[in-house]
Parts: structure tokens; sequence; C-alpha cells
């Protein structure tokens, strides 16, 4: 726990300092998406973030939070009965399927219209991934290439160090009667991170964008793609589509390297 109180409160001091070192105003956007299901089938999925953004002459500042719960009915084999009358029946149960907080920031010092130095970090707790925490904290040079009316594109690309903590696969040991799961030392290593972020405006209320973010070390790669399609209702509200994959190159066994998320949500603008 003390390993996790580090990223946490780093990440939630460095947009706290831009804004404290600016002169312009935050501008950001909610948005959450929920459905509920009852009857033959029960389900509740809950999805949510949270972004505040900000860029003057001097700084290029983005803080976010995101938030994924999904709860179904599962259902379980189980052998009941001892040979030769042995029958499986299956067991239904109401249970969590996806449990996911990820926090994040990065802060810009422009070097000029186009160029700056970029510091960023990112904190994420998935109780159904292949680690239980990762965080990493990264420096790095960052370039617009696109910036007009209708197109936006930058990259940014730097060092970094990250810690990581395997899931435990092997399932909980029974001591005295109970169950005891197994906990897994934290990895570090250095990786490269690049990101590169794009965003196209069809019309005045439309618009896409695409996020990719890749966290390369000797251990593991993970990459992260947010794709969305998002159309204005009025300058506070709009509705938004979205496709996020997720992957990460070395995994324990058992367990998937890819996950995938789509994303029906209402947003709400607010500031400039």
């Amino acid at each position: 726990m003390k390993k996790m109180l580090l990223p946490i409160a780093l990440i939630a001091i460095l947009p706290l300092t831009a804004f404290a070192d600016n002169d312009g105003s935050w501008s950001g956007s909610g948005e959450a998406g929920f459905a509920a299901a009852r009857g033959n089938a029960k389900s509740e999925n809950l999805n949510a973030k949270l972004q505040f953004k900000k860029e003057d002459d001097q700084w290029k500042d983005t803080f976010y939070l995101t938030a994924l719960r999904s709860k179904g009915e599962v259902k379980i084999a189980t052998v009941v009965g001892q040979p030769p009358n042995q029958q499986i029946v299956n067991v239904s149960s109401y249970n969590l399927t996806s449990n996911r907080y990820e926090a994040g920031a990065s802060m810009g010092y422009k070097l000029d219209e186009r160029s700056y130095i970029v510091g960023a970090l990112r904190y994420e707790n998935d109780d159904f991934s292949p680690f239980n925490y990762q965080w990493v904290a990264s420096i790095g040079y960052g370039y617009t290439v696109l910036k007009n009316a209708s197109d936006e594109l930058s990259l940014e690309i730097g060092p970094g160090y990250k810690t990581y903590q395997p899931v435990d696969t092997l399932g909980p040991a029974i001591v005295n009667g109970m169950p005891v799961h197994n906990k897994f030392d934290s990895n570090s290593e250095l990786v490269a991170r690049g990101l590169m972020a794009y965003k196209h405006n069809f019309t005045e209320s439309t618009s896409f964008v695409d996020t990719l973010l890749m966290e390369a070390g000797s251990d593991n790669t993970f990459f992260q793609n947010d794709t969305g399609l998002q159309v204005d209702m009025n300058k506070k509200l709009a509705l938004k589509v979205g496709y996020q994959v997720r992957t990460n190159s070395d995994v324990a066994p058992g367990i998937k390297r890819t996950d995938q998320l789509v994303t029906t949500n209402l947003v709400y603008n607010f500031g400039d």
C-alpha cells in the first residue's frame, strides 16, 4: 500500500502545481455511461472519465481520472457427488467482472510554438488485468505536428521508470481451512514512453479522436489505444462512442494479453 501512495500523491500534486503557476483557466469534461440488466440476465456496468486540460503560451497540461466497474452473473461448473454417481451442476453467482481505476497527468513546458518538454505520470489499479497495479513516471520531448481548425496531432517520446506487481494466477492456498492468497513482489524497470494524440473535426459539432500510448520495457511492453467519435448536442452536452484496446506483451499463463472496451457515454463539458 505504501508503494501506491507515492504515485497517487505525485499525480495529485502535478496538476495543482501547474494550476498555481499559470494565469490561464482550465477547461475539462466529464463523461459516464451506465447499463443495468434484470430478468433472465443480471448485470451492471459503469464507466466514467474526468479530464482537465490547459494550454497557453508557455504551458500544455492535462489531468485525468477514469473508472470501470462491472458486475454480472457468472456460471461455474461444479462436480457434485462421488463416483460413479458424480454430476456436473452449473452454479450461478453475481460477481465483479471488471474493476479498474486509473489516474494520470502531464505537464508540458513549451520551448517554442511547436516543441515542448513534458513530464508525465500514470497510475493504474486493476483487479482483472495481468498486474494488480502499475505506475510509471517519465520525462520526454513533445512536438505538435499539426494544429489548425480541423486537425491537431502531437507526438511525445522519452524515458521513464515503471513499477508493477504481477497478479496471482495460482489461486489461494488453503492454510488451516482458510484461503490465503499469494503475494508477489513488485517489479521495476526502465521504459520508453511514447504518445500520439490526434483529433479531427469533421464539423463544428462532430469530432474524432485517437490516442495511442506505449510504455516499452525489457520485461513488458504496454500499449493502449483510445478511439472516440463525439457529437455535440450543444455547448455543454455531447454523445460519445469509444473503443479502447489494451495489450501487455508479457502475461502469466492463463491470462489474455489483450482487453477491449466499447463505451457509449454522455459527456458534459465545462470551463472555457
